[in-house]
């Protein structure tokens, strides 16, 4: 799983807009609080590409979004999925890579991703999805069946 283009490559080609920066900070909170549906290769090369972008602010989004961020980045990493979470998970309809995170943090990086969705409009986000696509961040969607 590799991109592409490396994305500190490809965002010097492909400047990044202050809204464009928004989808960013609202696609890594959706992969946090485990809602985001892009398939797991798309996930990590949009981390990526947010790794590159992580200090810069957007048009409405930024600062204390990339401090919510990066604490749930390590927690993340930093926990390991015991049986107990996996089960907690189950039983709460919680997915297992946000099972590890405290239900506390979760709540709150759900709460200021749904703000941030509001703050964004679908057809922006889709744009700039289609975007990442079309100049080569992330591979091109498989046809529908």
């Amino acid at each position: 799983m590799s991109p592409l283009i490396p994305a500190d490559q490809w965002l010097r080609n492909h400047p990044l807009s202050a809204t464009e920066i928004d989808c960013v900070i609202a696609l890594m909170l959706k992969i946090l609080d485990g809602k985001c549906k892009m398939n797991r290769e798309d996930k990590a090369l949009t981390e990526i590409l947010y790794h590159h972008c992580r200090g810069r602010d957007g048009e409405r989004l930024g600062g204390s979004l990339h401090a919510l961020i990066a604490e749930g980045r390590a927690a993340r990493e930093g926990a390991t999925l015991e049986r107990a979470a996996l089960e907690r998970a189950a039983r709460e309809g919680i997915r297992p890579d946000t099972a590890a995170l405290p239900a506390a943090l979760i709540e709150r990086i759900y709460e200021q991703r749904v703000l941030a969705e509001t703050m964004i409009s679908r057809p922006v986000m889709k744009r700039f999805k289609a975007r990442l696509r079309a100049e080569g961040l992330l591979p091109p969607r498989p046809p529908s069946a």
